[in-house]
């Protein structure tokens, strides 16, 4: 079995972009809209495409094609932890890849090493600066009561209910054989982010 058989991926686009101003998720990156960035690289290593947001107008106002599930906020207002919630919720595979919707340089290779590890696992998270990257990280739908049970107390730390499930941590140390330049979890909140990840697209640089 190929080891993205069965995965869904899973793009939180429920933010409002308040440090940068305006929507980065149709912002463009070497003439794409950055979330179709972001869903083209995911194609690659997934079999279905689900966008979280925080309700329907939102989902109107984003460049989706008809082949991608939208899925509203199930718990509104609950930030990335919600929307992991939601976007496993909708996935209609037991596995499910998740990343924000302002990562333009995924690594495919890296998204298929952190799906390698899902046999015995529950999450599969890559650790940068001794912190797991939550929302670039592979999760099942086993994960879903210690999710909701967090959620439902307002408790919204994403790690903090990893210690709930069998989790699979991704040393900083492989991450960076992979992605050496760290690129993978480059995201853009400001103008200055979105200058650097056009001028990095411009240079080849993308993955």
């Amino acid at each position: 079995m190929n080891d993205t058989d069965g995965v869904t991926g899973i793009v939180l686009a429920g933010g409002r972009s308040r440090r940068l101003g305006r929507d980065k998720a149709v912002e463009t990156i070497a003439g794409q809209a950055l979330i179709a960035r972001v869903l083209d690289s995911l194609s690659h290593v997934t079999q279905e495409l689900v966008v979280v947001v925080n309700d329907h107008e939102r989902a109107r106002e984003l460049p989706l094609p008809d082949s991608v599930v939208t899925a509203v906020d199930i718990y509104p207002d609950t930030g990335s932890l919600g929307g992991i919630f939601t976007g496993l919720t909708a996935s209609s595979n037991r596995w499910g890849i998740v990343v924000a919707c302002d990562m333009p340089f995924l690594n495919l290779e890296l998204l298929e090493h952190l799906l390698a590890f899902r046999e015995g696992h529950d999450l599969v998270v890559p650790v940068i600066d001794h912190r797991p990257e939550p929302t670039h990280a592979a999760y099942s739908k086993v994960c879903l009561p210690a999710i909701e049970t967090r959620l439902r107390a307002n408790d919204l730390k994403i790690a903090k209910f990893f210690d709930d499930v069998r989790a699979k941590y991704v040393s900083q140390r492989r991450v960076e054989e992979i992605d050496p330049g760290g690129l993978s979890f480059f995201n853009i909140n400001t103008e200055e982010d979105l200058t650097r990840a056009r001028m990095l697209a411009g240079e080849g640089a993308a993955i």
